[in-house]
């Protein structure tokens, strides 16, 4: 059991699982709004020796370097890799802090907007059909950019309906050669594809000026990773195309001053946080901290 657990911000666990949070430590104090400065995630930490937090905030080594109690960070949210985390995990661990974060929780909502705004955008509903005339999915070329579990999840929708699928990814899968998806260098999927779904982790670019070239005209670029997948200045060349970008957040997109674009389509709205996927990320959480053996 902890001496003290700190919620330094809201972290979107459902009730019961807040309540949970008591049977970890003698004392759980539990923020209500977002801290605005290193400094002042510090003084919420103070001298509590377990700490939460969100997607949001920061822990970085500036503030843990205040903070000599903590044993334990746990992130509410995604994680993929140090590089990506909000969290400087090299640091921490550097400390003998350890830090768990979570995964998979919400992209059983990803999947289902992108398959939504898919075929809104080809039928025509509520807009002007892609190209002039209605489509099904059905023999569409699809590229799927990492093949993670959300990409391998959009890869398997769209090949329920009927899609061409192909991906790139660091390596070649071989549960998606069983599947039929082929397996393409970038540029040859950018290229050969008509829709493009960039499934990367935080901070991951991989689209500059020669991507966006083999990528060409006439297409649909979704983007479901937490931040874009483009380096911006090829991004705003290729939009300006007859071309059409999709994301759900500001933040896959880059910034709000590109919501009123006419070839971009933003939701400005996190398409995996539904009932459900609270609920897994709070089982995870509470598994995460049960699983602290420190």
């Amino acid at each position: 059991m902890f001496d003290k657990l700190v919620a330094i911000e809201p972290v979107s666990l459902i009730p019961s699982a807040e309540k949970a949070l008591y049977s970890f430590a003698k004392e759980v104090v539990m923020y209500n709004n977002i801290p605005t400065s290193d400094d002042e995630v510090a003084s919420r930490i103070g001298g509590a020796d377990a700490v939460l937090l969100s997607y949001t905030s920061r822990i970085n080594k500036y503030t843990l370097a205040q903070c000599p109690n903590v044993k334990y960070i746990g992130m509410c949210c995604s994680l993929y890799s140090p590089e990506s985390a909000n969290v400087d995990i090299l640091y921490a661990n550097s400390r003998g802090i350890t830090v768990t974060g979570i995964r998979d929780y919400g992209d059983e909502g990803v999947v289902e907007y992108v398959v939504s705004e898919l075929v809104r955008c080809l039928h025509g509903f509520g807009q002007t059909p892609w190209d002039g005339m209605p489509r099904e999915i059905t023999g569409l070329k699809i590229g799927v950019i990492g093949l993670g579990k959300s990409g391998g999840m959009i890869a398997d929708a769209m090949k329920f309906f009927g899609a061409d699928v192909s991906y790139f990814s660091r390596s070649e899968k071989k549960d998606a050669k069983v599947k039929g998806y082929g397996f393409l260098p970038l540029n040859k999927l950018l290229s050969e594809n008509e829709v493009i779904f960039c499934c990367l982790n935080k901070n991951t670019i991989l689209l500059h000026d020669e991507e966006f070239i083999q990528l060409g005209n006439n297409k649909i670029l979704f983007n479901t990773g937490l931040s874009p997948a483009w380096d911006e200045a090829a991004f705003n060349k290729w939009i300006e195309g007859d071309n059409l970008c999709f994301c759900d957040t500001i933040g896959a997109l880059g910034g709000a001053h590109l919501l009123n674009h006419p070839h971009i389509r933003c939701m400005n709205v996190s398409t995996g946080r539904t009932r459900q996927a609270f609920d897994r990320l709070s089982e995870k959480v509470l598994a995460n901290l049960s699983e602290y053996d420190g």
